[in-house]
């Protein structure tokens, strides 16, 4: 799979990535290094600015190594873009049959989304740790849609992707908070990593994974180019405004649409107040809990809500970022607004 040399690989003479994903690893020190962003160094590659780490293993190892099944279903998004909460409701209304969402023993009451679900291209670091999952697999990515593998993307893999879309401002804001919370556990003091400094590096598409619009844009159109089964593309915003619904949706897409009878039970709204974010935050195992790397349960839950961004940035900032992002998407037919 070929893409075009992005202006500043080509401005800092990298190697035009033009090359197989699973090779990136020996072309690192020729990409374009970014270091402002705590904790991670970032390099440029296909367009993005992805975590060197990401780039040494997860996306070699994601490309050369992962089976995927034709009943895989993949939850991506931006960083920080209501990650753990589609990862709780695609969880519980997945695996409902073996985990009613009723059950005292339900994992997600003893296990953080980030445990029930794991990220593809972490998972991928320490070994395929998922061919033991059984059918269907739920898994995780923040990787751009481009740099997901063919087995996974292609016309003939029956796997299906859920993408879930957040306004930039808010995305922005949650992120860079979350960098100052949970930078500690890499052993790094973001502390006085400030909104400015980020805001800057967010501008410029230099945070990991970003620009956080040509993230979104890329699966956006792959949604519209194949709107039946392969890409459900959702927007935060407005699963906020009518979850119940979205998570009809989202069970119809992964093929386990609610019966008559499960509706007519309860089960969509004990579903929904099982994955709500206060509910979440509640638990012992997110109050006091860490993941596997170290980051703090409590770090991924916050308020959860539209138009924080208010209190952290001024209007002038706010101004600057939409214009930004308004040319950048200009002629492609997709927008931020919300269609709720």
């Amino acid at each position: 799979m070929a893409f075009r040399q992005s202006e500043d690989d080509a401005q800092e003479g990298a190697t035009p990535v033009t090359m197989h994903h699973a090779n990136v690893a020996k072309i690192i020190p020729s990409l374009p290094l970014e270091i402002r962003w705590p904790p991670f160094r970032l390099r440029h590659y296909a367009g993005f600015w992805v975590p060197e780490v990401t780039l040494k293993i997860g996306v070699p190892n994601v490309h050369s190594r992962f089976q995927p099944r034709p009943t895989d279903v993949f939850l991506a998004s931006f960083p920080k873009s209501g990650t753990t909460w589609l990862k709780a409701l695609a969880f519980a209304t997945l695996k409902r049959s073996t985990h009613p969402p009723c059950n005292d023993d339900h994992p997600l009451r003893h296990c953080g989304p980030h445990d029930c679900v794991k990220f593809l291209e972490i998972g991928m670091n320490t070994g395929n740790e998922f061919d033991a999952l059984p059918p269907p697999r739920v898994l995780a990515t923040h990787l751009p849609y481009s740099l997901l593998p063919n087995s996974i993307t292609g016309e003939r893999s029956g796997c299906r992707i859920v993408y879930i879309c957040r306004e930039p401002k808010d995305a922005l804001v949650s992120y860079w908070l979350f960098t100052r919370k949970a930078s500690p556990a890499w052993g790094v003091d973001a502390q006085s990593f400030t909104i400015q400094e980020a805001f800057e590096l967010f501008c410029q598409g230099r945070c990991p994974d970003g620009p956080q619009w040509q993230h979104v844009l890329q699966y956006w159109e792959e949604s519209v180019r194949r709107p039946d089964s392969r890409v459900l593309f959702l927007r935060y915003e407005e699963m906020l405004l009518a979850p119940e619904s979205h998570v009809k949706k989202l069970a119809r897409f992964m093929g386990c649409e609610f019966s008559e009878e499960e509706e007519e039970g309860g089960v969509v709204s004990v579903i929904v107040e099982l994955c709500s974010l206060a509910k979440l935050r509640d638990m012992e195992v997110n109050r006091n809990g860490s993941t596997r790397m170290g980051v703090k349960n409590e770090s991924f839950f916050r308020m959860g809500v539209a138009g924080d961004w208010s209190n952290h940035m001024t209007p002038e900032m706010a101004q600057r970022l939409d214009k930004i992002v308004e040319d950048a998407l200009q002629g492609t037919g997709f927008t931020f607004a919300s269609k709720a």
